[in-house]
């Protein structure tokens, strides 16, 4: 681990105070001592590897220019600020990352003031650091910088160029460096494009552009109409001397680049050229993801969170997992391929997650039956409305905490039209070490109330492919089908498709003494908890038989199922993997409380908070969803 090893430099470099205190030319040394530190941890302590590696130049040169944290640093996603961490007062600690009660994933305030903003959603950073620069234009503190840092990737989000148009509209000093991955480096720039780059980032010319830009407005020459249609004309004349065009040339946004991202000096000295310039202004940088890592270089998708490797050799340390039951993804991606095989009706939709959703396996086999949109979760739900509105049979998967970003779409471009968009939101409950940014703690609640919609978790692997296969049967109209991360419970996951009757659920198991009701896999946990309550009543010599329900869908409820528990039952026990208020339970005791029953009713759920990162068994234990834990509340709940 990188504590137990000595550095030359990074072993002094406790905050970005120190890393100031260096002369310039040892910069590259510390590049090259931090991006072997990332390697280090990472071999033996799973992350975010490759994007980290690509921005270990950068991160050092923004903590060296910039007085951090008095100036603003806002990372765009938090995959590219491992080095950021470790500079700013987090290297002893980097051990624990993303481990229960250590260093958070991504970025946080709450964790380090150097941690300016909450990033663990993709093309928030413009947004944010906007805010922040106006804020401080507000309160007079001129003096301060903010700086967003985002990727190519992140670039394609709704909400980026939310920001940039109203950055360019908007009196401010922001300065937005864009991290451009998506193609090599070009070392031969050219001479030309190498001169405007120096030009339009020397102070003389900056001094002497204000100067004359003050003076042309005293005279009444110049007004900001007329300064925005200069910088406009000055953009262009960039873009056709230097053969490169991109969309900041319209938006009065000074764009200077593109530069090597792998060049920490002269980033050192680009930066310091246009630190204090006033306006809005863009840094077109190209970097290479998993740069220093051969095999990261070679492939970065793989190696964005590779797992433990051998840091020497580049091997992956992949566990067997031969004899386990598949991933829930898996089963989703070869579903997917199995009903598009047969109904030429569907595609497949997905906002640049098709590795991490299994949508690859239909785009290799149908490349033109698939479409990743980009990271663009709400374009993603309204682009298969669209779709579906013509006849085609759209199936949407996006991770449910990313579909958070899309519930004006769903409802207004799905829902009301009772559009066939089959939405399905992969890692569905706590996902683990990603923490609370990427939990799907609220999808429950915040579909229930749409209207037309039917909400359905499946079990296990045979009831996701069987609620795939029903909903993209004939008028299903808008269906939800939410599965978590990770492995299932059959092995034998391949089965018959057939249809489930929409808003039908299962009994699995009768009992007199009281009625557990579950949605989704938790039920496994139920299924062992109901075991052990009943062994120990057992044991106490006391009879105790427990009723366990699959409601298999939030919407419609089956209330044949809720006629029979009110009947039967007076006690009633609701289980699910969200946040308690607004799904299952609330549904349960919606229908009671309509109905005139007063049946006593314990709902068991993810709490009123955010919850912290950690293994999914260590997370479910705190949030009292293990099945020790939920033994422990049938046997106090029948009690009373």
């Amino acid at each position: 681990m990188s504590k137990e090893r000595n550095f030359n430099l990074l072993s002094k470099i406790n905050l970005p105070a120190d890393l100031r205190q260096l002369p310039v030319e040892k910069l590259p040394e510390v590049c090259a001592e931090l991006r072997q530190d990332i390697i280090d941890e990472l071999a033996d302590n799973p992350g975010h590897f490759a994007s980290s590696l690509g921005v270990v130049e950068l991160t050092v040169a923004l903590h060296y220019v910039f007085n951090t944290p008095y100036d603003r640093i806002v990372w765009d996603v938090g995959h590219q600020a491992y080095g950021h961490k470790i500079l700013t007062g987090r290297r002893e600690r980097f051990s624990t990352n993303r481990k229960l009660h250590g260093i958070c994933p991504f970025p946080s305030p709450e964790e380090s003031e150097y941690d300016s903003f909450t990033c663990g959603h993709a093309s928030n950073s413009i947004s944010a650091a906007l805010g922040m620069s106006v804020a401080f234009e507000e309160k007079g503190e001129t003096d301060r910088n903010v700086i967003a840092v985002i990727g190519d990737g992140s670039m394609s989000g709704g909400l980026a160029f939310e920001g940039l148009n109203n950055a360019s509209s908007t009196p401010n000093n922001l300065l937005i460096i864009l991290n451009d991955n998506n193609m090599s480096i070009d070392r031969s720039v050219g001479g030309m494009k190498h001169y405007l780059l120096q030009l339009h980032t020397s102070p003389w010319y900056n001094r002497l552009r204000f100067q004359v830009s003050q003076k042309l407005y005293r005279w009444g020459v110049l007004n900001d109409e007329r300064k925005n249609s200069i910088i406009r004309f000055n953009n262009s004349v960039k873009s056709l001397i230097s053969n490169q065009q991109n969309i900041f040339e319209g938006m009065n946004i000074r764009y200077f680049g593109p530069c090597n991202g792998h060049n920490v000096l002269e980033l050192v000295q680009v930066l310091r050229d246009i630190k204090n310039m006033k306006g809005p202004k863009l840094l077109h940088l190209h970097t290479v993801k998993g740069k220093g890592f051969k095999p990261a270089e070679q492939a970065a998708t793989i190696w964005h969170a590779p797992g433990k490797f051998d840091k020497d050799t580049g091997q992956r340390i992949v566990s067997d997992t031969s004899g386990q039951p598949p991933r829930f993804q898996d089963v989703f991606g070869n579903t997917l391929l199995e009903l598009a095989q047969q109904n030429d009706r569907i595609v497949g939709v997905t906002p640049a997650m098709p590795t991490g959703c299994s949508m690859n396996i239909l785009m290799k086999a149908m490349p033109d039956r698939a479409f990743d949109v980009g990271i663009a979760e709400g374009h993603a739900v309204t682009f298969s409305g669209g779709m579906a509105k013509e006849g085609m049979l759209p199936f949407c998967n996006i991770y449910s905490a990313f579909a958070q970003r899309a519930y004006d779409n769903i409802i207004h471009d799905v829902a009301i039209q009772r559009l066939n968009v089959v939405l399905c939101l992969d890692r569905a409950g706590l996902v683990g070490e990603d923490g609370p940014t990427h939990h799907g703690a609220f999808d429950l609640a915040y579909l229930r109330p749409i209207p037309h919609l039917t909400i359905s978790s499946p079990r296990n692997e045979h009831e996701l492919r069987h609620l795939m296969y029903t909903a993209q049967l004939p008028d299903k109209g808008p269906f939800v089908i939410r599965y978590p991360r990770g492995r299932g419970h059959l092995v034998d996951w391949k089965c018959a498709m057939k249809e489930i009757p929409v808003g039908k659920g299962e009994k699995l198991k009768d009992g007199e003494s009281l009625a557990v009701l579950t949605l989704g896999p938790i039920a496994y946990e139920a299924g062992k908890a109901i075991e052990q309550a009943e062994k120990e009543a057992q044991e106490r010599g006391e009879k105790l038989t427990v009723a366990h329900y699959d409601m298999r869908f939030l919407k419609p409820i089956d209330t044949e199922i809720l006629e029979e528990v009110a009947q039967r039952f007076t006690h009633v026990m609701t289980l699910e993997d969200g946040v308690i208020s607004g799904g299952l339970g609330s549904a349960v005791l919606e229908y009671m409380a309509d109905k005139g029953y007063a049946l006593k009713v314990k709902r068991l759920g993810l709490p009123d908070e955010f919850v912290e990162h950690g293994s999914v068994e260590q997370l479910y234990q705190i949030v009292g969803l293990d099945s020790n834990s939920i033994a422990r509340e049938i046997i106090q709940f029948v009690k009373h």
